[in-house]
């Protein structure tokens, strides 16, 4: 290639990353991106199971209603997603810092964080309006969850203490309150009961992440707890939340032989796995290990929920 055609190359890189900087970005994917969908998705499926055990204990005709349905999913997925998009637009000054937020859109510049702002404030705003068409309640509880998540969790609890786990966990364990509350804003203690499993399966899910990213928490400076007191001190604060989340997911053993088993059978499996710990060598292999088990527990635990009232 000759020197004539490689300056016309890298002009018109240069003019593309110019036009998309000004343009703050384009593809829609880069908006999905901001929503942390993952996070979104497994929420919703708390929310739906909140929702559908209301029918279920209420006698509420969901099949009737799907526009309650409809607009609760939806309505919980857009706050979640616009408490994310702020979220990114928030932490876009350390996200660089770390490996897996350094490709973000706020990092890279493919969206102009004004434009991330807009974003995450239309979606919230969206969200909140759909929730408060079903139910007040509802949206009462999002717009809660939602301020936990960005000004008290994201802007300054993760900044400058350990306790950022706890209060991000607040936020994370309203979903399946939405989503009773949708159908009956009195919330029957079982939807506190779902909210208490949520709220204890975060800090161990979360804690087990800050091990595997340990130095990445480290070089951004977040203060995450593996970082401040070490691996063996997070290791006993994990074991310490799945010893207590056990029994309060037996408390619902309401549901049904089938779901008492199961529910019974993974928290002692997580339990054991986290004994397993003490011994183990890599301290990384495990805390991988204890991420992806706790993933699979909410997720088969909640589904199940479903299940056996069907």
């Amino acid at each position: 290639m000759s020197k004539t055609n490689t300056a016309i190359e890298s002009t018109k890189v240069i003019e593309t990353e110019e036009t998309r900087a000004v343009s703050g970005g384009k593809s829609w994917k880069d908006y999905v991106t901001l929503a942390k969908m993952g996070i979104v998705t497994s929420n919703l499926i708390t929310a739906f199971t909140g929702l559908f055990l209301a029918s279920v204990y209420t006698g509420f005709p969901l099949v009737q209603n799907l526009h309650i349905l409809i607009l609760t999913i939806i309505g919980a997925g857009l706050v979640m997603a616009g408490g994310c998009t702020l979220n990114n637009y928030i932490d876009r000054d350390i996200d660089h810092l770390m490996e897996r937020t350094k490709e973000r859109p706020t990092v890279t510049g493919n969206i102009k964080p004004t434009n991330v702002l807009v974003a995450g404030l239309i979606q919230s705003a969206a969200g909140i309006l759909m929730l408060a068409a079903v139910e007040m309640v509802a949206a009462i509880i999002a717009i809660i969850g939602l301020v936990v998540y960005v000004m008290i969790y994201t802007m300054w609890l993760k900044r400058v203490s350990t306790l950022n786990t706890v209060a991000g966990s607040i936020s994370g364990a309203v979903p399946p309150l939405i989503g009773w509350a949708a159908v009956d804003p009195g919330l029957h203690i079982y939807a506190w009961l779902l909210f208490s499993i949520m709220f204890i399966w975060q800090p161990p899910h979360f804690l087990a992440l800050a091990m595997k990213r340990s130095h990445e928490y480290k070089a951004a400076g977040i203060p995450m707890l593996p970082v401040v007191a070490g691996f063996a001190m997070t290791k006993r604060q994990i074991v310490l939340y799945v010893a207590t989340l056990l029994p309060i997911s037996l408390l619902l053993y309401e549901f049904g032989l089938v779901y008492t088993i199961a529910a019974a059978a993974l928290g002692l499996g997580w339990l054991l796995l986290g004994f397993a710990g003490f011994k183990m060598k890599d301290d990384i292999k495990w805390a991988r290990l204890m991420f992806v088990y706790s993933l699979n527990y909410l997720t088969i635990l909640f589904v199940l929920m479903v299940i056996v009232h069907m």
